[in-house]
């Protein structure tokens, strides 16, 4: 009877806000590597791809946007123009500069992921109603924009 109670009771560690994210974290993270997975991407692609929604980017301002080592976004884009999901190509006012654009396919992609992590979330957090997911989101956002991540991927 005693170690039914220990395992739904919490202890002021496993209380911990720090310990309760880790473990939601991690288990978070694996439904949502697997769910993107199916769809042949990475996080390090869906938030590169995510900044090219709105229109072409620098690939200096990737860099600069995904807190990245250059030599890490090279990798990741040149997986993506592999997979046909952008186009580098050099801007034409300066032949230094490479300008990232996501192409049809790599958008289409992108909002068959946004439908994937949807449904993931739907999962994680059935839990919770509308209105609490809304609260969780808001303060995980505040408790990153304090924290100034850096790194994003």
């Amino acid at each position: 009877m005693m170690g039914h109670m220990a395992s739904t009771t919490r202890t002021a560690v496993t209380a911990q806000l720090g310990v309760l994210l880790a473990g939601r974290g991690a288990v978070a993270g694996a439904r949502v590597r697997n769910a993107l997975a199916a769809r042949g991407l990475t996080m390090r692609s869906l938030f590169t791809l995510g900044h090219l929604a709105d229109g072409p980017v620098s690939q200096q301002a990737l860099i600069d946007l995904l807190g990245v080592d250059p030599s890490a976004l090279v990798a990741v884009l040149n997986e993506l123009e592999g997979l046909g999901l952008l186009a580098r190509q050099r801007d034409p006012a300066d032949r230094r500069r490479h300008v990232v654009t996501i192409t049809d396919q790599g958008a289409t992609a992108l909002a068959e992921a946004d439908k994937i992590l949807s449904g993931a979330d739907d999962d994680l957090f059935a839990a919770l109603n509308p209105a609490e997911r809304v609260q969780l989101a808001q303060l995980l956002e505040k408790v990153a924009d304090s924290e100034n991540c850096g790194e994003k991927y």
